[in-house]
Order: C-alpha cells, then sequence, then structure tokens
C-alpha cells in the first residue's frame, strides 16, 4: 500500500501543495513475511513495521555521511511515502539479499530498504504484491501498557493489514521527530517498544484533538482523503 502522511499546517507532513511536491519522489519500501502455512497475527506485523520505519531512521547509516543518508534526506524532503508488500518463499530470500534490515516481531518480519525513488524500485521488490496482506489476530490483544509509546488506530476506519502497517509507520515517524534527543536515544534503547492498538470509539475525538502527532491519509487508497488514521501517544509527548 502507498500512502503519504500529513500532519499540522506547519509540519513537514502538511497536506496543503508545497515546494516538497516539486522535489523528487521516493518512497520507503517495507516488505513483511506472510507464509502460508504460518503468517504473522495483524498486531504483530502492524507494530513490527512501526518498528522497522524507526529503526531505519536512527540507523548510522540513515544519519550524516552514512551510505543511506542521502536517500533518506531526499525521502524526508518530498512526500513522504511507504509502500508496503508481501514476500514468501524464495521472494523472501531475494529480498533479504538486498541492502536493508530485517525487524522482527514476536513471529512478524519486516524487511524495511533504504529509501528508492517512486518509479525506481529494485526488480527483486517491485514484481512483489501489494494486495495479499489481509491479517488477523487469532486472539484480541491485551490492553497496551501505558507507560509504553501507543499508536492509537481509527477504529471507525476499516483498513487493510497493509495501509495499517504503513499507517503505524507515519504515526510512529512522527513520534521520533518531536522528540528531544534524550527521548530518542531512550525509545532506541529499548528496542523501539510500543504498542499499536485500535482506539476505544468514546476516546477518540479526545486523541485527535490532544496535540499528540496525528497522520491523515493522502486518500490514494481504501479511505477519504484527510481521514485522520492514527495518533502517536508517546509518554514523553503527553
Amino acid at each position: 500500500m502507498s500512502h503519504e502522511v500529513t500532519s499540522s499546517a506547519d509540519s513537514p507532513f502538511r497536506s496543503e501543495p508545497s515546494e516538497r511536491d516539486q522535489a523528487p519522489q521516493f518512497v520507503l519500501p517495507l516488505v513483511v513475511r506472510i507464509e502460508k502455512a504460518a503468517p504473522p497475527a495483524r498486531t504483530d506485523a502492524l507494530e513490527t513495521a512501526a518498528r522497522a520505519v524507526l529503526v531505519m531512521l536512527s540507523d548510522e547509516r540513515s544519519l550524516g555521511d552514512g551510505e543511506w543518508a542521502e536517500a533518506v534526506r531526499d525521502w524526508q524532503d518530498a512526500r513522504i511515502r511507504k509502500v508496503v508488500r508481501r514476500a514468501r518463499g524464495a521472494e523472501w530470500r531475494r529480498a533479504e539479499a538486498l541492502p536493508g534490515i530485517t525487524v522482527t516481531g514476536k513471529n512478524a518480519e519486516v524487511r524495511v530498504f533504504p529509501p528508492v525513488p517512486l518509479d525506481g524500485w529494485p526488480k527483486d521488490l517491485a514484481r512483489l504484491q501489494v494486495s495479499g496482506t489481509d491479517l488477523g489476530d487469532p486472539e484480541p490483544p491485551a490492553a497496551a501498557d501505558p507507560a509504553l509509546p501507543v499508536l492509537w488506530l481509527n477504529p471507525g476506519l476499516d483498513m487493510s493489514a497493509g495501509k495499517a502497517m504503513a499507517q503505524a509507520g507515519h504515526a510512529a515517524q512522527l513520534a521520533w521527530w518531536e522528540l528531544p534527543d534524550e527521548e530518542r536515544a531512550a525509545w532506541r534503547d529499548s528496542g523501539f517498544a510500543l504498542a499499536v492498538r485500535a482506539a476505544d470509539p468514546a476516546r477518540w475525538d479526545e486523541l485527535t484533538s490532544s496535540g499528540l502527532p496525528l497522520v491523515r491519509d493522502a486518500g490514494f487508497t481504501e479511505i477519504a482523503p484527510g481521514s485522520c488514521t492514527v495518533v502517536a501517544d508517546h509518554p514523553a509527548l503527553r
């Protein structure tokens, strides 16, 4: 799934036309491993995708003069896009052979790659399917630990797992950008511990007006433009 994220009017994610639209457009590829016999649970996949985005943003290769730093800067200078594709078997092994980072959850595996031009995907990633990322939770996830960052999903939206994975990644990125260096370091040292949960419908309006980082979807797929999809509730931002 391909998505953009927007936030407040002064955010680099703002939805209004800007210089970002004139810059070359890049995308952050994420590939989730979905084997027929043992697909990951939906919540596990969402949490692992969010952590994968944070791992990419904080990796030394993405910073300063690192080998991925220019691509990451180009990606962040334009519209922020993420695409989630699925792989299994030999497809997954080919994806693992490309430069990137594999992040694991309880059972989920997500590989994140340095940003690529919107029309310049590596062949072994371009051939992977975007559809077919529908996943479920065998059991309802436990209540989120209030001491952890929680990415709250809009309970009124029906999103595929691939769509929700990208949205969770957007929210994690917004939280990362707003944290001071000390809090970033603490989150990184925890292995980017976080939870992704559907918000209580009675609390959603409160969350969206709380001042916490909020993702608004550009509306390219599945949902209407401007839909509020995720609120990033990091304890340090409350």
